[in-house]
């Protein structure tokens, strides 16, 4: 899975540490949101990396393994984050996630008959520095966001975006570059 090859969705192992994962994150959402403490605490336990303490992902919160995570520096996700992170999805520093954003690794076939035999594959998600990213924003498979970016609310992104730019629409595409 990781290597990015075919693997079966419906592996025992794989389920295993998949209900495991749902039982971590449904104790995390059912924490009071004042008890930032814990909230934070076992998040560190799941994700992957944590780049420092000066992160918050508002509840409710949805991952699949959470250790193929990794958040940069002052991290903030609102709330409805949800990361399919069958493959690595690794987020830099001074990102900022509106509300119902979506990042996912895992593909499937687009033909049925491949695609009833559960096997899938994942490509990982790479977003850099300085990104906001606006509400309801799906990020698909092996996409790469660079530095200082904006994405619009709303925005499929289903290809690179290069650093510098503001890109918005389905498909998202670069509407202007910003800098000098």
């Amino acid at each position: 899975m990781l290597a990015g090859q075919v693997y079966s969705a419906v592996d025992e192992e794989v389920l295993k540490e998949l209900n495991a994962v749902k039982d971590a994150i449904h104790t995390y959402n059912m924490l009071r949101p004042s008890d930032t403490e814990s909230r934070r605490e076992l998040l560190k336990k799941l994700l992957g990396r944590v780049a420092d303490d000066d992160f918050i992902i508002n509840q409710p919160f949805y991952c699949d393994y959470g250790k193929q995570i990794s958040l940069g520096r002052r991290f903030f996700a609102n709330f409805g984050f949800t990361v399919l992170d069958e493959a690595p999805v690794t987020i830099g520093d001074d990102c900022f996630v509106g509300p119902h954003v979506s990042i996912y690794t895992a593909c499937h076939s687009t033909d049925p008959v491949e695609r009833n035999s559960r096997r899938e594959w994942a490509l990982p998600v790479k977003i850099g520095n300085n990104v906001w990213i606006g509400g309801s924003v799906t990020i698909l498979p092996g996409v790469t966001i660079g530095d200082n970016v904006t994405i619009g609310a709303g925005s499929v992104v289903v290809r690179d975006i290069p650093s510098d730019s503001v890109a918005v629409g389905n498909p998202c595409r670069v509407v202007r570059k910003i800098g000098g």
